[in-house]
């Protein structure tokens, strides 16, 4: 089996700045990957059967986004080949850091390589979109300022940074935070010159901390280290730190009923590839 990296994704800020006909949210956001993720291990099968091959706990194979996005890159294509998919998860599932969609987009690069497709950016990107809003981002391979639902994303330049980021051990309900009526969505829209480090702040964190008291206190923690933010829709909170070592130090002495991890911003998803705009895979190391 070939091992690819699942890169976890942070929301630098998010801004809510309008609704669509259709319900769904309009929104402003940078995401950056970081070099800490799920492994996800794939083997081409010949008898065209997509395979799950270990349980992922409180994730039903039947909407298993990477097992979605193999039936559905098969379904597309007419290939008559398989895979055999195990996802090893370190990505907190529901913490707003895009574990899911990460494991999806993963899949549809690797099989589109490892089954010869060939398909384009754009169109892995508009399957992407098909699976989950997020998917197209990590799709798109690289720091990305992102509008609409957000999946229409342009390439944006990020210093480098490292971070810690804790979970509190709690599941927000996504569909839950945007449906309140106390949420703010009209938010200024901006341009990508506007931003700079610290730039923003997060439409969704106030409603997810009045209704999640656990991620209100994550917060209240980590902002005596820097200016700590929500990454999605939580529950899972970051501060940018000067170093691996301070961000391992401040990951050390997290409160107890918390998960934690230090990362380095990655400004290039592993199985991103320039030339001719194709996507291939690096098996990750």
């Amino acid at each position: 089996m070939q091992a690819f990296l699942a890169p976890a994704k942070l929301n630098l800020f998010l801004h809510v700045v309008g609704r669509r006909d259709d319900g769904y949210h309009l929104l402003q956001s940078v995401f950056r990957f970081l070099n800490y993720g799920d492994t996800v291990e794939i083997e081409v099968r010949q008898d065209g059967e997509i395979r799950r091959l270990n349980h992922v706990e409180g994730v039903p194979e039947a909407i298993d986004l990477a097992i979605r996005a193999a039936q559905l890159l098969k379904q597309t294509t007419g290939c008559t080949l398989g895979a055999d998919i195990q996802v090893t998860k370190h990505i907190p599932m529901g913490g707003g850091l895009g574990g899911g969609s990460s494991d999806a987009a993963t899949v549809l690069l690797a099989l589109n390589r490892l089954w010869g497709l060939n398909l384009s950016r754009q169109q892995l990107i508009d399957l992407g979109l098909q699976l989950g809003a997020d998917v197209p981002v990590f799709v798109f391979g690289e720091s990305a300022w992102a509008e609409g639902i957000g999946e229409k994303l342009q390439p944006i330049k990020l210093e480098p940074a490292c971070y810690a980021v804790l979970t509190p051990n709690i599941h927000v309900s996504t569909p839950a935070i945007f449906s309140k009526k106390e949420l703010t969505r009209d938010t200024r829209l901006a341009k990508i010159a506007a931003f700079s480090k610290g730039y923003g702040h997060n439409d969704l964190e106030p409603v997810v901390c009045s209704m999640y008291p656990e991620v209100a206190a994550a917060l209240d923690w980590l902002k005596q280290f820097g200016d700590a933010r929500m990454s999605g829709s939580g529950a899972s909170v970051f501060v940018e730190l000067p170093s691996m070592e301070a961000a391992n130090k401040v990951v050390a002495e997290k409160p107890s009923g918390m998960r934690g991890f230090a990362a380095q911003g990655l400004d290039i998803h592993p199985l991103r590839e320039n030339a001719n705009e194709q996507l291939g895979s690096r098996q990750a190391g």
